[in-house]
């Protein structure tokens, strides 16, 4: 399981960074025209979302579950308010996109909420965007043998800036998900059962049976009818397609992720854990990995959470 759980928290990245070059295009026309089939990670076009972003970097989705996995290997456990403290300090001069629920979030802080009543809150602030929820792997990984422990530091996690239901919801499936997955179900099957557990006030069931249905349709069309935007109601159907098209083929589904457009980084994120949690180290592409530039602060984090995981005497 350890390889695979790696793996999981690797691809989840990897998957942020490849979708660096491409994200938030809509216009799938201007990625073909200007940037090309993204096979590799890029440097973002010049008029882009993040235009301070080199190749091999992350979007500030990814620089958030970063911050998250420095938090837990630092403490050894999920501490809502060192993330706190650590993803405050991250913002104070951070040089890249802050999106509406970052800015939300720092206001609530600001004004003296805890993290726990901190997050956005409404649609109009970004709290239905799947990225909230999509920060998750360092958990799993940080969890992946105490399950209960996840799904309660992956709803907390995702409260502290994306206060909705439908985003706490979707975190919750998406760890039930890659929980089942690590330990031996097919991701498809996986999404099945995770379908059946209540989730309060979001209509997973039926995210999940649309996206489940799409996936003998082309990526690029499914997802531009699902919506490329951030929102859950659009992001989690086509992340599901995602998995469940490519469960054996984590390199295609990342690339064609990117190819539709959106936010490609979001989906890309939940992509990346689950099928990398099924496929293993071997699955992601070592040019990625090659040029991934936090990588080795990647791989020392995770060995700092094994290390801390061990008995004294051992």
């Amino acid at each position: 399981m350890k390889d695979n759980a790696q793996a999981m928290v690797m691809a989840s990245f990897a998957a942020d960074s490849l979708a660096l070059g491409a994200h938030w295009i809509y216009n799938t026309n201007v990625i073909d025209r200007k940037v090309g089939r993204v096979e590799k990670l890029l440097k973002p076009i010049v008029k882009s979302w993040h235009p301070t972003k080199e190749r091999g970097e992350f979007t500030h989705y990814g620089d958030q579950t970063l911050v998250l996995l420095e938090s837990v290997a630092r403490r050894g456990q999920f501490d809502i308010d060192d993330f706190a403290a650590a993803w405050r300090r991250f913002f104070k001069d951070y040089d890249g996109y802050i999106d509406k629920s970052t800015t939300a979030t720092l206001e609530n802080f600001a004004a003296g909420k805890a993290p726990l009543e901190a997050g956005a809150d409404s649609e109009e602030t970004g709290a239905t965007d799947l990225g909230g929820a999509a920060r998750i792997a360092p958990l799993g990984y940080l969890y992946r043998n105490d399950p209960d422990r996840f799904l309660d530091a992956a709803r907390r996690q995702t409260i502290m800036t994306h206060n909705h239901p439908v985003t706490i919801a979707s975190a919750l499936f998406f760890a039930h998900v890659a929980i089942s997955v690590l330990g031996g179900e097919s991701p498809v099957a996986a999404i099945r059962t995770a379908a059946g557990r209540p989730y309060e006030n979001a209509p997973i069931a039926e995210w999940v049976n649309q996206g489940l249905d799409s996936i003998a349709d082309d990526t690029r069309k499914t997802i531009i009818e699902f919506g490329q935007m951030c929102e859950i109601e659009a992001s989690f159907p086509a992340t599901i397609h995602l998995i469940a098209k490519y469960e054996n083929d984590l390199r295609a589904a990342l690339i064609e992720n990117v190819m539709a457009g959106g936010d490609s980084s979001a989906r890309g994120l939940m992509t990346g854990m689950v099928l990398g949690a099924y496929l293993g180290p071997a699955a992601i592409p070592g040019d990625w990995l090659a040029d991934l530039k936090a990588r080795g602060r990647i791989t020392a984090l995770l060995a700092e959470i094994d290390r801390q995981a061990q008995p004294p005497d051992a």
